[in-house]
């Protein structure tokens, strides 16, 4: 095995084929059964003694079948020294059997049995549409899956030059872990941006022009026939880490305005790149493609690219994962092309933008991936339009009650600048990503993926709710009274009112109040805006 794996990978590879579960190789005959997990992933690797010219180009897959008869044909992939490997993902619990096919005789017709056991209690599978509500998304075992994401684009080359160990990858999405975020956008591969840096960056938190790149040679002099596979054993690593937290890998295929030497569009050389991505990662059930992050901003390619990536990507992926394109004209103008809609929109009054959006773009979930805010730190990156964390938080929740979902940069680890640990810096300078994990309370206490949005029920401010007499309410920090627009059927009921604080995470005590004809609430002091959990008596009807 390559010694540049994880440490639990560098084991002696068996000559036979043999199957890894979690992170260790076991021999798969007869006389020893496998018990992969479902959901999990788990992997076949068979060793060779003749190898092609160019070993990537040899077909290579599986088809698996269960005891009901259900069947998945998995492509694999060339993992250098002489081994293939297939990543397997069981959908159920229960036998698995498996019959490989290649033009290479060493590796076609293989077979074996998998044992497959119940998914532990944590292990809720991929990321779907959820069927029952079309702005939202679900895991496979059917629990809500609420996107609040976080861009790293450069999270690939934290550790990627520790061939032992990812300590800082580890540190830092720890780090976003604990803090509420549950989907992370990044980079395959990015090289170096083109904009100026800031004199004062320190020279240990600076990741442009890393020394690694994903195709033979280096980004200056590339050799764009050749796959380097240690790049991509390397990247595994990140990949793996975020599933094990819960978080889902938004994996940006491509990426044009960041200095990367990439081989021409649609040549033998793109194609081979592209296609070894997906045949190497669909396996991961934490995993969402995204074809290129602004896929159509650099005249790079046009929309036929871009379709063909997309019916290329589909006819390989075996699990189909989601797919989106980091692009709003893409989106906005190829909806039926795409499972969920990535827009940049930095207009300042947010909401009524995003709610214009989901009227432009039915029937599809909306994730607002740059919304002009960049959170300040203790080097300027990007500015954006907004750089205070309190702005950019009241941009987040904005997407939120519009019914779309929102992501957060941070200056300190959106590019090629990253601080893996936050703690090295001085308190002013730290990121406010426990604003974040306020909102993930939020979102989990009231299930705000089933509340519906666009209604009007106030004079001011915007609302969530589920038509049943619970109503949420973001109350803009300019307000100091907020009028409520409630059934005239509940007059002279009484109301129940909490008041939720996005920057420190707190609930008031609930408190009652009538409903008059015209109701009104005080809104309680401090800096920002405020959000109120109101509860009224449903309507009889």
């Amino acid at each position: 095995m390559n010694p540049m794996r994880l440490p639990a990978f560098a084991l002696h590879l068996l000559l036979a084929s043999c199957v890894v579960i979690g992170h260790s190789f076991v021999h798969a005959d007869e006389a020893s059964p496998q018990t992969p997990r479902q959901r999990e992933v788990t992997e076949l690797r068979f060793q060779v003694d003749a190898l092609a010219d160019n070993p990537v180009d040899t077909p290579f897959s599986a088809t698996f079948t269960d005891e009901a008869g259900q069947t998945l044909k998995v492509p694999g992939f060339y993992d250098g020294d002489q081994t293939y490997c297939i990543r397997f993902t069981p959908s159920a619990a229960g036998k698995w059997t498996y019959q490989t096919a290649s033009p290479n005789t060493e590796l076609n017709a293989q077979t074996g049995t998998l044992n497959v056991a119940a998914a532990a209690d944590e292990r809720r599978g991929g990321i779907e549409l959820d069927p029952s509500n079309d702005r939202q998304f679900q895991f496979q075992n059917g629990d809500r899956y609420y996107p609040i994401a976080f861009e790293c684009d450069w999270l690939f080359a934290l550790d990627a030059e520790n061939a032992g160990d990812i300590p800082k990858t580890r540190q830092f999405v720890d780090t976003l872990a604990e803090n509420g975020f549950n989907q992370v956008v990044l980079n395959v591969f990015a090289y170096d941006v083109k904009w100026a840096k800031d004199d004062r960056l320190d020279s240990k938190y600076e990741y442009g022009s890393p020394n690694v790149y994903p195709f033979a040679g280096d980004n200056e002099s590339p050799d764009h026939s050749k796959l380097n596979i240690e790049y991509f054993q390397r990247l595994d690593r990140v990949i793996e880490y975020l599933d094990q937290k819960g978080i889902a890998a938004h994996l940006m295929v491509y990426v044009w305005n960041k200095r990367v030497n990439w081989p021409e569009a649609n040549s033998d050389a793109d194609n081979r790149y592209f296609d070894y991505v997906v045949r190497r990662y669909q396996a991961y059930p934490n995993l969402i493609w995204d074809i290129s992050k602004e896929a159509l901003g650099y005249g790079h390619n046009d929309v036929t690219y871009i379709h063909g990536r997309i019916k290329r990507l589909r006819e390989l992926d075996a699990y189909q994962r989601l797919i989106t394109v980091h692009d709003y004209g893409y989106c906005r103008r190829f909806a039926d092309k795409i499972d969920f809609v990535s827009v940049q929109l930095w207009q300042s009054e947010l909401y009524h933008v995003m709610r214009e959006v989901c009227k432009n773009i039915p029937g599809k979930p909306i994730l607002n991936i740059e919304h002009g805010g960049y959170e300040k730190g203790p080097y300027v990156v990007f500015s954006g339009n907004y750089t205070s964390p309190e702005v950019c938080l009241e941009r987040a929740y904005q997407c939120v009650f519009a019914g779309t979902f929102p992501t957060h940069y941070w200056q300190g680890a959106a590019w090629n600048v990253i601080v893996p640990d936050i703690t090295e810096l001085d308190p002013e300078d730290r990121p406010r990503l426990d604003y974040y994990r306020h909102l993930q309370t939020l979102v989990e206490k009231y299930d705000l993926g089933n509340l519906i949005a666009g209604d009007k029920r106030s004079n001011a401010g915007f609302c969530l709710h589920n038509d049943k007499g619970q109503i949420l309410y973001y109350v803009p920090k300019e307000n100091d009274f907020l009028g409520l627009r409630l059934p005239s059927e509940v007059r002279g009921q009484t109301m129940n009112l909490t008041w939720f604080n996005p920057f420190d995470g707190t609930f008031s005590e609930t408190t009652q109040q009538k409903i008059e004809q015209w109701p009104a609430v005080k809104v309680p002091g401090g800096d920002g805006f405020r959000i109120l959990i109101l509860n009224h008596p449903v309507a009889s009807e």
